[in-house]
């Protein structure tokens, strides 16, 4: 590692949460991560609207999830491993560059629009997924690698916010846009925004892969990030708290439903529903970088997922657009607490050989977790109504909580403070 990059990582430890976008190479980072979360999350609303539009069935929803789940599932733990044994920034850079390609085929797929359209749109959601299936854990072991770990919470917050600000723009934007361009235009848009998400990773130096004394092979390597994770309650705790949190009480999947056929507000109002949970988050990352959640980091991320679940009951019991809009802006609120203790969770218990393979067994409890649950949304939806499935799924999730609390006392009681500087000790 060159002497410019070294002080670059301790002048990162040394400084405040905003003033971390001082330094170059995290700027990048920080730009690249949200441009990469904007193009994906307007991605998802207008492939996810678009099928709904075609179809008029509940359950495409479910299937689209599904398809998405199934990389996630089969491929992101390779995926991890990849990361874990090739330079990190290259193999961002190489996938990512694949999803420009796969948004320059949907701009095709989508001059047909007609019902042929729903099985090419499935297939180029699939190939999408495999290539997020390296892209998301080579970022986030790259990341260790740009931030020292005492400066894991001010960065964490940073790119949280930043990914919460995203998921506001990219589907309020998408939504507002499909209605005016199509999705040929909005697709031709998300190309060029994953395209600019690959290049500005060039304007950041590369890092040494990391050295293990062990020489494993793939299916070898995979068992030990596994291994190393179910024996870390903190980690496996955090994971599986989101992981049933959001398979029960996530009612993303079934936005499309509400607007259209509940709440009567069409693909802008969707647009909306989709960005109102990023609104809440994003409030509480600002609140984070003045106070971030440290010394009762544990009872907070319970509090939180509580919070979600009875979110989740009353937006499934309403009939309002304000009160539902509301709803998921506190539902977004209470993520975001999740969101900035689990990420500095994973940097703080994972060794710096091991973050591309605990980011990839943490894509698997939690990024399948969303695909997976708007699968169980889809079917629950068909078999019980949009609405009943919804606060039916926010008792669930009160339920994991409290077994969480008695089941896993270390997460209980977790200190991010004190975590951090027995590590850097």
């Amino acid at each position: 590692m060159s002497t410019a990059v070294y002080d670059a990582r301790h002048d990162l430890a040394r400084e405040g949460a905003i003033s971390l976008l001082a330094n170059a190479e995290y700027r990048n980072f920080w730009l690249s991560s949200s441009a990469w979360v904007f193009a994906s999350r307007a991605l998802a609303v207008v492939v996810g609207f678009q099928l709904y539009a075609l179809t008029k069935n509940p359950l495409m929803l479910g299937w689209l999830g599904l398809v998405e789940a199934i990389p996630a599932l089969s491929l992101v733990l390779y995926g991890g491993h990849y990361a874990d044994k090739h330079d990190r920034r290259f193999t961002i850079i190489w996938s990512r560059g694949f999803v420009v390609l796969i948004s320059i085929f949907l701009v095709a797929v989508s001059m047909g629009n007609d019902a042929g359209t729903v099985p090419l749109l499935l297939l180029l959601s699939f190939l999408a997924g495999c290539a997020r299936a390296f892209a998301d854990p080579a970022q986030a072991a790259f990341e260790g690698q740009i931030v020292p770990r005492h400066a894991a919470v001010k960065s964490g917050v940073l790119l949280g916010g930043g990914y919460q600000a995203m998921c506001i723009a990219g589907p309020a934007t998408a939504g507002i846009a499909y209605d005016f361009i199509g999705p040929i235009g909005v697709y031709t848009v998300i190309a060029v925004i994953f395209a600019y998400s690959t290049i500005a990773n060039f304007w950041i130096e590369p890092r040494p892969v990391p050295k293990s004394d062990k020489q494993l092979n793939a299916v070898q390597s995979i068992h030990e990030g596994i291994t190393y994770v179910l024996s870390s309650p903190i980690l496996v705790g955090s994971m599986a708290l989101d992981l049933f949190a959001v398979l029960f009480g996530g009612a993303i999947a079934l936005l499309p439903i509400f607007a259209t056929d509940i709440l009567n507000v069409g693909a802008s109002g969707f647009g909306l529903l989709n960005a109102a949970p990023a609104i809440g988050a994003l409030t509480i990352m600002c609140v984070s970088m003045k106070y971030p959640p440290k010394r009762h980091a544990g009872r907070l991320l319970h509090i939180a997922i509580a919070g979600f679940g009875c979110a989740m009951i009353a937006f499934g019991l309403s009939e309002s657009f304000i009160l539902s809009f509301m709803l998921m802006v506190v539902a977004g609120m209470c993520d975001g607490v999740s969101v900035v203790v689990r990420r500095a969770v994973t940097r703080l218990f994972a060794p710096d050989a091991m973050r591309g393979r605990v980011a990839a067994v943490s894509t698997v409890f939690i990024g399948s977790s969303n695909e997976i649950g708007a699968f169980e949304s889809g079917v629950a939806a068909a078999v019980l109504g949009a609405a009943r499935s919804v606060w039916i799924g926010g008792l669930l999730t009160l339920g994991v909580v409290a077994f969480t609390a008695i089941k896993v006392p270390k997460l209980l009681n977790l200190d991010l403070e004190k975590a951090a500087a027995e590590r850097e000790s």
